[in-house]
């Protein structure tokens, strides 16, 4: 019994502990755009970049 003294504070304190974070990754936009990362590999780099790079590296 003397178990739950203990574990139920720390239970209330992560749980609050991650709804502030969960807050915090809303609010500075962490959940914002989650498909596009996914398929900018698809997308294709215009000539002109492509150039331009190739000169640099030269």
């Amino acid at each position: 019994m003397e178990v739950i003294i203990v574990l139920l504070p720390i239970a209330i304190f992560l749980a609050v502990g991650f709804l502030l974070f969960f807050i915090w990754a809303t609010k500075t936009g962490q959940y914002d755009d989650l498909d596009t990362p996914s398929i900018r590999v698809l997308f294709e780099e215009e000539k002109n970049n492509i150039v331009h790079n190739q000169k640099k590296e030269e």
